[in-house]
């Protein structure tokens, strides 16, 4: 006993500790909760608003949509890639660390941002240092509130996941509506100081719950093993690869095709965005309650597919407003369920923040090219978006089956099992 005493971590280097079950509720677990819907708020809604900032570097820097749009690529891309990191850092106990470094370099990035006149520079600052920043924020506070819950994960995620509504509306708006005001420099260094009041407040309600795993590599290779895994892995990647092309493209579009006015132009991404906040906690419950994770997934990406397909039939700007609607409402379920989705691939929940960085890393590569493939299309149709709307629809359909797939390598032809 004595000698068990003196080397306390010898067992946790072979097996997780956890001191007690999640709480599956109370004051502390839904103030993580809330702290992940600022997270989320600061990350993807600042990442899919960036519709409004490729229209306006459209017109101010000279550049091809295409050109263009490698900025908002990198800047998730790096979203996704540098979570492998942040996320086993989670592990190890250090998520405090990662979460207020990635606060620091976003309120940097988004002020540099603002002083930046050149390409290059906006590319530095918003798509490099933002992107770092992002990517140290955002699954830490998605894997801390899955150690917090187990009946009411989804649920609990998704809330959490609603946070990238707020960010999307909140941000836009402030670009566009100040701009005009205030110069477009001074707008977003208001958004850099909403950045600022949000981390401020997400850093001091962040609190751990489990002990750190002391051991253990930022890849887990055997992982690859499982074929569910493997499965889902192709799954959100091919939907990663094609999901934020319409939040980059339907401004443009609705400005060449129907000659609506930035102003007009940027409610169609704040539509896109503010459909999805309701529509996330309420999948996350019935995901919960009855249905699965997966099982809600699936559908939801199908779905998304359809709609980026139906794009193709829109000519009048009254279509145009339903399309936005009908995507924005699928899109917002299939972006929030994936994380949600992990822990019930996963049987060590000491090992989610690994997995989940893993799928993340191997899914930035999708945001990285898809975006500016599908500005390639458009370009090389003489800016017609029949080509890129059919490659789209095409890819986020293969996601689909991707993640059945995945599902009946995990359960078997079962119909009615939740997962």
């Amino acid at each position: 006993m004595k000698s068990e005493r003196a080397n306390p971590t010898s067992d946790t280097e072979s097996q997780p500790l956890s001191p007690e079950p999640p709480p599956d509720g109370g004051l502390t677990a839904w103030l993580q909760v809330f702290a992940g819907h600022l997270i989320n708020a600061v990350t993807w809604g600042y990442a899919t608003g960036f519709g409004v900032f490729q229209t306006h570097y459209e017109q101010t820097l000279g550049h091809s949509p295409s050109d263009i749009s490698w900025i908002g690529g990198v800047q998730v891309f790096l979203l996704f890639f540098i979570s492998t990191f942040s996320g086993r850092a989670t592990d190890a106990g250090l998520a405090r660390h990662s979460i207020f470094s990635g606060s620091v370099l976003l309120v940097v990035g988004t002020l540099t941002t603002s002083f930046a006149t050149k390409y290059w520079q906006v590319f530095l600052a918003q798509g490099i240092c933002v992107g770092i920043g992002l990517g140290l924020l955002w699954l830490p506070s998605v894997t801390l509130i899955a150690t917090y819950f187990v009946r009411w994960r989804a649920v609990a995620v998704t809330l959490s996941a609603a946070g990238t509504g707020t960010g999307s509306i909140i941000f836009p708006i402030m670009v566009q509506y100040l701009t005009p005001k205030i110069g477009f420099g001074w707008s977003v260094r208001c958004m850099a100081l909403v950045v600022l009041v949000f981390a401020i407040i997400f850093n001091l309600l962040f609190k751990t719950r489990l002990p750190p795993r002391q051991s253990g590599p930022f890849v887990e290779l055997s992982a690859f093993k499982e074929a569910p895994y493997s499965l889902y892995c192709i799954g959100v990647l091919l939907l990663y690869w094609v999901v934020y092309f319409a939040f980059f493209y339907v401004q443009p579009y609705a400005q060449g095709r129907f000659g609506f006015s930035d102003r007009k132009s940027v409610d169609l991404i704040v539509i896109m965005n503010a459909v999805g906040m309701p529509v996330r906690p309420l999948l996350g419950y019935v995901s919960d309650r009855w249905v699965g994770p997966l099982n809600t997934l699936i559908p939801c990406t199908a779905l998304s597919g359809i709609c980026l397909y139906c794009w193709l039939a829109v000519s009048t700007p009254g279509e145009l407003y339903g399309f936005v609607i009908a995507y924005g409402v699928f899109s917002a379920a299939a972006m929030s369920l994936f994380a949600a989705t992990v822990p019930s691939l996963t049987d060590d929940l000491s090992k989610i923040g690994t997995r989940v960085g893993m799928i993340v890393s191997i899914m930035s590569f999708g945001p990285l090219t898809g975006p500016s493939v599908g500005g390639a299309i458009i370009q090389s149709q003489g800016d017609k978006y029949v080509g890129a709307f059919v490659w789209g629809g095409t890819v986020v359909i293969a996601a689909a089956l991707f993640l059945a797939a995945a599902r009946i390598a995990k359960t078997g032809f079962i119909l009615k099992t939740k997962i």
